[in-house]
């Protein structure tokens, strides 16, 4: 069993390209193996920007989820859902905009930037002022503890922990809370509840910061304990009420060094993009079609790969000896700018083509897709009850 627990999801933006691979399902495909992990697609974000075009979200939902298998995603190894299937996501959500402050909301980075970058849409609404609240939802209710975010969204998980410090410092203090920890401390068996007790005395009276190691590092190996329980446990070892939800961290990731065929970030917007699923004669084509250094006109001309956008994918696919060849190549014109696309031509449809395999069984089984997000959407469904019971509890909304 999985000590942590990482959350990730993605917007619907239709088809996923080697921007998408290289940046975010490389990692996936590694976290897989080493986490639990549940990876969704965030529906409801991309209404927060694109609430104004829906029609295309269903299409961009079931596109990106074929993209997430074909590349390798498991679904044998991680939980995949849609979130707007999780209804509970929009319970916390409201839930925690009770108690939030407005500055904080206003005070996000991402806020003004966006607002900046996409000035051809009106974002004075309620729900793109409020995205990272529902950010802290998506996260909070599974009680994910890590977060792969790229560098410009570490600030929305700092958010997230002083919303989730600030719940349980007004709701921590649950009824009958000693009753239901010594409880809690039995299911531990008498060997490692006798140990826990100890570490916390120690803790406590003397404040040995080794014994709360000791005895956290008890909590965190017990298998038989559910969410709750050793939530409570944690927050009864350190002298507090109990932690309802969880402050999650961020798990720095590397930010995608694919380039576009323009040798500019690859986007959609630049249209200069290589899908996951795109045929390998047009990936052959769109590769042989770039533009190189604009000093060779001719096939006789030296150039310079520093200024060629090839050279860019070089870096990416291409191993020393390949990369030596092309710039002797390239500086002394002993190569032709065709010749030097090809190792690249050859790489990219190399790591396309297992892709392109997995894809087309679901492709031809749309049935099979649907089976696996409705599977995956009662496994996340089923831990965010259990954290919304220990909310709906704590903010004295568990009457019938």
């Amino acid at each position: 069993m999985f000590a942590n627990r990482v959350l990730s999801g993605m917007r619907p933006t239709g088809r996923l390209h080697l921007g998408h691979y290289h940046g975010v399902l490389k990692n996936w495909l590694k976290l897989q193996h080493e986490h639990e992990c549940l990876f969704f697609v965030a529906d409801w974000h991309a209404l927060t920007t694109h609430y104004d075009t829906p029609q295309d979200i269903e299409q961009h939902v079931w596109d990106m989820v074929v993209d997430w298998l074909a590349a390798g995603v498991d679904p044998s190894q991680a939980t995949l859902f849609v979130q707007s299937r999780v209804i509970e996501h929009a319970e916390l959500h409201l839930l925690l905009s009770m108690m939030t402050p407005l500055g904080w909301l206003e005070r996000v980075p991402t806020y003004k930037d966006q607002q900046e970058k996409l000035s051809d849409k009106d974002l004075s609404t309620y729900g793109f002022l409020g995205y990272p609240l529902l950010q802290s939802a998506d996260i909070l209710i599974y009680r994910a503890n890590l977060v792969p975010v790229g560098e410009d969204q570490v600030p929305h998980i700092e958010f997230t922990r002083e919303i989730c410090r600030r719940f349980n410092h007004l709701y921590g203090r649950e009824p009958g809370f000693e009753e239901k920890a010594l409880a809690a401390i039995k299911k531990l068996g008498s060997k490692k509840a006798k140990l826990y007790q100890e570490m916390r005395t120690a803790y406590q009276e003397q404040g040995e910061e080794s014994a709360l190691e000791s005895a956290q590092a008890i909590l965190n190996d017990a298998q038989n304990l559910s969410l709750g329980d050793r939530e409570r446990l944690f927050g009864y070892l350190e002298g507090g009420g109990r932690m309802i939800l969880a402050e999650p961290e961020a798990l720095l990731t590397e930010a995608s060094k694919m380039p576009g065929l323009d040798g500019q970030k690859m986007s959609k917007s630049y249209n200069n993009t290589i899908a996951l699923r795109e045929d390998l004669d047009s990936v052959a084509k769109k590769i042989r079609t770039m533009p190189t250094d604009p000093a060779r006109v001719r096939r006789t001309d030296p150039g310079n790969p520093a200024k060629c956008p090839v050279w860019q994918f070089h870096q990416v696919y291409s191993d020393d000896g390949v990369k030596e060849w092309v710039v002797k190549g390239c500086t002394s014109a002993g190569i032709g700018c065709i010749e030097c696309k090809q190792p690249v031509i050859d790489a990219v449809q190399r790591e396309l083509t297992p892709i392109h395999d997995r894809a087309r069984q679901y492709e031809e089984s749309p049935d099979l897709v649907r089976n696996i997000i409705a599977d995956g959407c009662e496994k996340a469904q089923e831990l965010a009850r259990e954290t919304m019971r220990d909310v709906r509890e704590a903010m004295g909304l568990a009457f019938n």
